[in-house]
């Protein structure tokens, strides 16, 4: 974890438990790195309305497939996509597989609407990458939710549509 995202997690009052790894880009190479850390973990997906150009950061839960022609719909969007990796360091100063909610810390300029399912928001305790995926953070959903509002960013709590067969 970089020095200046400890800072601010200090800054902050945000309490947390850091785990190291090897780097992990899929849920399943998380199950086996990272299964044995108690808490909740996230997938997050940044996704792109094709015709606004809005950005959204959606934390699932990690075993879920999020149906996005329902999400596109949930949003009015007509087309949606992934986002790339120049959109990914542009706006939330991540690369691919270190998608994480922590990386609202850098959209300091609010480009992204941060989306979380409702289970996860009311979680006990949360497991996601602290913008790399060679290190998971274990933290407690209160001190999760106080992150998020510090972040100052954009945000909606969902029941988010999923596919049967996640």
């Amino acid at each position: 974890m970089e020095d200046s995202l400890k800072q601010w997690l200090s800054d902050n009052k945000i309490q947390y438990i850091l785990h190291t790894h090897p780097a992990v880009f899929t849920v399943p190479e998380a199950k086996i790195h990272c299964g044995h850390i108690p808490g909740t973990h996230c997938k997050n997906l940044l996704i792109k309305n094709k015709k606004s150009g809005q950005l959204y950061l959606v934390t699932i839960p990690h075993q879920k497939r999020l149906d996005l022609n329902q999400f596109r719909k949930m949003i009015n969007a007509p087309k949606v996509r992934f986002a790339g990796p120049e959109e990914l360091s542009e706006t939330l100063g991540i690369t691919p597989g270190a998608v994480s909610p922590i990386g609202l810390v850098n959209d300091t300029d609010d480009k992204v609407i941060f989306i979380i399912d409702e289970s996860l928001w009311n979680a006990k305790e949360l497991c996601c990458h602290p913008n790399v995926n060679t290190e998971t953070l274990q933290i407690s959903g209160r001190d999760f939710r106080k992150l998020i509002k510090a972040t100052g960013t954009s945000m909606e709590i969902k029941i988010l549509p999923y596919l049967e067969h996640s």
